[in-house]
């Protein structure tokens, strides 16, 4: 099987899911006797998912093989595990849940949107020029992210595209690395990495991207400590430090100090603020351009919930109108199931255990302690089993019921938030950024792909498109 995943490698997440589909959605991968650590466990299934998410939640955490590949995120709570995760995700709920949290989400992305996109795109227009609709994206959900929650604005969303900062640069570059360690066997990265070649030089580069944008964010966070309770602004400087300083002697083990600490932590919620954002807007972007029905419809959403004509500028708009966007919420719940961001997870079993669904004429499936299970969320989307004949079509009339409402799916079937008690706690904060992003640029331009442009699935474990979404734009009033 080994040549095949190496032949495979550029395609990676689809040839995972032609054998999902061949397997009955879960299967042993052998690396063979060259590469007998290669073994692993691949599902899709959302039995599986189920089993190992939620009713055997304890015994499934990241692992150690999670934790080497990904050791470039520190202590964030994308490696953390026990008592580290759940104290990340206290202190991520408490921050979500500050008063005024979802007001500051709200103006923040208004502002960015104002100040940032629209400029930068009004631009592109008056020059009748194609321009990177993902890189524009990152480029935004990079700012933003940043202005939320470390009141700092990197300005990376500029006219001049050619210049971008190190670390929103390094956030683009690291993703294709981190899945290259989960294909190739760690004798070659860890090879790669000692001799500072190839992509785990890139790695090494990113992490001392990291290093320095957050060493500066820190100080001058410390420096500013008062600044947010008097403006009563959101602080996830002291909430982080408060819970670090409280854990210290409870058995957690830190892999540094404070700084380090926070360092991570802010890395862990600059990459969910920045990617769950762009990469699920740059192929809605995609999907509506293949599906101009959509963008129709979704026009005819706007002017009807917001009270907005094609001849009028968007008005701020919050939480409370974006759940009367019922279409577009469809447009993008089918958006993440085609388009995870999270294309794949890896767990690891702490005592043996029994897989309900092992794939092709087999009720279960036996794992031993510590087998490598590579869990699939792009594959789970696609399958015929789980979502019908239609399950490659774009179709969000899926998600609408005869009534009128949003159809609920439980997250081992929709995984694009990650499952059970992993499932992200800032679920309904994307939902607001998306549709006040997605409502801003589809009621101002009409976005249509350059022609012959290709689009197709970046080998890196955010989903990211290969060769960017290269689109030409044009004023909505001159429609």
């Amino acid at each position: 099987m080994l040549p095949g995943l190496v032949r495979n490698a550029h395609r990676i997440h689809d040839y995972i899911t032609e054998l999902m589909s061949e397997n009955g959605a879960t299967f042993h991968f052998k690396g063979g006797l060259l590469f007998p650590k290669m073994d692993m466990l691949v599902t899709c299934d959302p039995i599986n998912i189920n089993h190992i998410f939620n009713k055997r939640f304890s015994n499934y955490p990241k692992g150690p093989e999670f934790k080497k590949i990904f050791e470039i995120l520190g202590d964030s709570i994308f490696r953390a595990d026990f008592e580290l995760w759940e104290l990340h995700r206290r202190a991520t709920l408490s921050v979500i849940n500050q008063a005024g949290f979802y007001t500051l989400v709200e103006k923040t992305t208004w502002q960015t949107v104002r100040t940032g996109l629209f400029p930068v795109l009004d631009h592109y227009v008056l020059e009748g020029t194609e321009i990177d609709m993902q890189n524009i994206l990152d480029r935004f959900a990079f700012d933003n992210t940043c202005r939320l929650f470390f009141n700092h604005n990197p300005c990376s969303l500029s006219k001049d595209l050619t210049n971008r900062v190190r670390c929103e640069k390094a956030l683009s570059e690291a993703v294709e690395p981190l899945l290259h360690r989960h294909i190739w066997p760690e004798s070659i990265w860890r090879l790669q990495s000692w001799l500072n070649i190839g992509n785990e030089r890139t790695l090494t580069e990113a992490s001392e991207a990291f290093d320095e944008f957050f060493h500066r964010r820190i100080i001058s966070m410390e420096e500013d400590n008062g600044y947010y309770t008097a403006n009563n602004k959101v602080n996830v400087y002291a909430v982080f430090k408060k819970v670090y300083e409280e854990s210290c002697g409870n058995n957690i083990d830190f892999s540094g100090d404070l700084r380090r600490f926070l360092k991570d932590t802010f890395l862990g919620l600059l990459i969910a603020g920045r990617d769950s954002l762009s990469t699920t807007l740059t192929w809605f972007f995609w999907l509506l351009a293949e599906n101009p029905f959509a963008e129709t419809k979704i026009l005819e959403e706007i002017e009807s919930v917001l009270s907005l004509s094609s001849h009028e500028n968007p008005s701020f708009f919050g939480v409370e109108e974006c759940k009367k966007l019922v279409y577009l919420h469809a447009c993008l719940s089918e958006t993440l199931r085609l388009f995870p961001p999270v294309a794949l997870e890896l767990k690891s079993p702490v005592e043996p255990d029994i897989l309900p669904a092992g794939g092709n004429n087999n009720n279960n499936m036996k794992v031993e302690k510590n087998t490598k299970i590579v869990i699939s969320f792009y594959s789970t989307g696609r399958m015929e089993s789980v979502w019908g004949k239609d399950c490659l079509e774009f179709k969000p009339e899926r998600w609408i019921l005869a009534g009128g409402g949003l159809r609920h799916e439980p997250s081992f079937r929709f995984p694009a938030f990650n499952v059970g008690p992993r499932s992200c706690p800032g679920k309904e904060m994307s939902f607001v950024e998306m549709k006040m992003l997605a409502v801003a640029i589809v009621h101002r331009y009409r976005v249509r792909l350059v022609e012959g442009h290709r689009v197709s699935t970046r080998a890196s474990v955010i989903l990211k498109t290969k060769h960017g979404l290269k689109v030409k734009l044009f004023p909505r009033k001159d429609a």
